[in-house]
């Protein structure tokens, strides 16, 4: 049975989700910075949450909401996943926060994209004309041949975009028959068992302050996948992901606070040709899903 839909719950969850989100990109990219692995990084962001997850269930006798029938889904949700989640954490590592999640913002302008050529859907002039709004914000951004951003960062930054793109399409179709809880764990886990194979390559030994960074990461990487999810089952994707874009706020703060960065000009100018784009893009989506409920609704006679 379809979860029923509640948008305002989901635009909170997704609201709550992008703070967590962004408190745990500047922890990856803190930790990064006293010296533990990146690859390492990511197995602890993973392997924590089958021990959370797992543990909580059994506590409450639950275990069979992991169950699933669609285990190839998770499997090819998990092997894209891990490449987002490699180009989302890695983007911050390699560009100053707040130009890491702008470009990040480019999601739904993937979306649009990704809706005409895989799903050949029609595009209307609005939703293209907002794509070549949201691209020359990263032009301007990027000032390529003229920025102090490196171009593998921005390359890293686009692609964490177009990657959340991709697997929020697969979340909401696992969503539709597993639960949150299913969807977050086999990630994990599927996750987990390949880092693990690369862990040996890249371990090392970690101070006190490093295991704490590293418990934070995988408490708070749990939390928002929770979070995302929940959002993406009882939401729509078009409308929900505005609320993404309140993480420029938060990565501003962190940036300022923890790396004395503020954004420069070129910044400033370029988020809001993207952030406007997407905006622009979640409510042309939001009104034809309107138009196709209402179609599909039996009129008042029948």
């Amino acid at each position: 049975m379809p979860p029923v839909q509640r948008p305002y719950l989901a635009l909170a969850l997704r609201l709550a989700a992008a703070f967590v989100l962004a408190t745990l990109i500047m922890l990856v990219k803190y930790t990064a910075g006293t010296g533990v692995a990146f690859p390492e990084i990511l197995f602890w962001r993973a392997a924590l949450t089958l021990p959370l997850l797992g543990g909580w269930l059994a506590w409450r006798g639950e275990l069979n909401r992991l169950r699933t029938r669609r285990m190839p889904a998770h499997l090819r949700r998990a092997g894209l996943g891990m490449i987002g989640m490699a180009m989302t954490f890695g983007a911050p590592i390699l560009l100053p926060l707040a130009e890491s999640t702008t470009l990040g913002f480019t999601t739904p302008i993937w979306a649009v994209i990704l809706s005409a050529l895989v799903l050949r859907e029609r595009v209307g002039m609005v939703r293209w004309s907002a794509v070549a709004m949201g691209f020359a914000g990263v032009l301007v951004i990027a000032q390529p041949g003229h920025s102090h951003i490196p171009p593998l960062g921005a390359a890293v930054g686009l692609g964490a975009g177009f990657m959340v793109a991709v697997i929020s399409i697969q979340i909401r179709d696992l969503s539709r028959t597993d639960e949150p809880v299913s969807v977050v764990f086999w990630f994990s886990a599927w996750s987990t068992a390949v880092f693990t194979l690369l862990l040996p390559f890249f371990v090392s030994a970690h101070s006190p302050q490093q295991w704490l960074l590293l418990i934070g990461i995988g408490l708070l990487g749990c939390l928002v996948q929770l979070l995302l999810t929940a959002s993406l089952r009882i939401g729509q994707v078009a409308s929900v992901i505005v609320m993404d874009y309140s993480s420029l706020v938060w990565a501003t703060a962190y940036g300022w606070l923890v790396w004395k960065q503020l954004p420069p000009a070129a910044t400033w100018l370029g988020a809001p040709l993207i952030i406007g784009a997407g905006a622009v893009i979640a409510w042309r989506e939001h009104r034809l899903h309107r138009r196709i409920v209402a179609a599909a609704a039996p009129s008042g006679g029948e």
